[in-house]
């Protein structure tokens, strides 16, 4: 590693342990993952329990390739992405997810205050990270980190929702410009904006902060 690559990544690495520190102060188990094969290693370890196991959608979940190994455990796995779906399939597998032993998901922002900033379009992503699962992990790479809630907002409309709606193939301006158009498409995916600033009351969450680039 060069000498440029090492003051890059302690600088995202002192960036993450803030993030976890204030993560943790406002009631979330949050954990440093150096890796993102130590988020998976934390994942496999934390699912022994499990027998449901839900997937919120997530490309940073989905690069860990954790979904093969659980589903070797023996794990049953409510992922509403997997192929051949009828859309009532689909929106099944979305309402189980509420109810499953593990919801795995990522977040489209971190703030280096400890609040979870996303935005969802149905809100199945969202609803479970916040009250239903008997255990929420989510995980988010260090390209994630926000300064505040406004910088959160700002990083989802400008980084996240534009190539997530491309690569939905969705008809929304973002998805041909790459610039959000704040706009009322049928297919806008910006509907719902939570941000979640404490551990939720009756839902144990997990937050894996990687310092490495992870999803949009």
């Amino acid at each position: 590693m060069s000498t440029l690559e090492e003051l890059v990544n302690w600088n995202y690495e002192q960036k993450c342990l803030k993030a976890v520190e204030a993560l943790n102060k406002n009631g979330f188990k949050a954990v440093y993952c150096r890796t993102r094969q130590e988020a998976f290693d934390y994942i496999l370890k934390e699912a022994r329990e499990a027998e449901t196991i839900g997937f919120g959608g997530s490309l940073s979940v989905a690069a860990l390739k954790v979904a093969d190994a659980l589903k070797e455990a023996g794990k049953k796995l409510h992922n509403h992405n997997t192929p051949g779906l009828t859309p009532e399939e689909r929106l099944s597998v979305m309402r189980q997810q509420l109810t499953c032993d593990l919801f795995l998901t990522g977040a489209n922002a971190v703030t280096l205050s400890g609040f979870l900033v996303n935005i969802d379009a149905t809100g199945n992503r969202v609803g479970a990270m916040t009250f239903g699962p008997g255990k929420v992990i989510v995980v988010a790479g260090h390209n994630k980190l926000a300064a505040d809630k406004e910088h959160a907002l700002q990083r989802i409309k400008a980084c996240a929702a534009p190539p997530n709606a491309k690569r939905l193939n969705l008809n929304t301006p973002c998805a041909r410009t790459g610039l959000c158009a704040d706009c009322n498409s049928p297919d806008r995916i910006c509907r719902i904006t939570t941000v979640i600033e404490r551990k939720p009351k009756f839902t144990d969450v997990h937050v894996l902060v990687v310092n490495e680039e992870m999803g949009l």
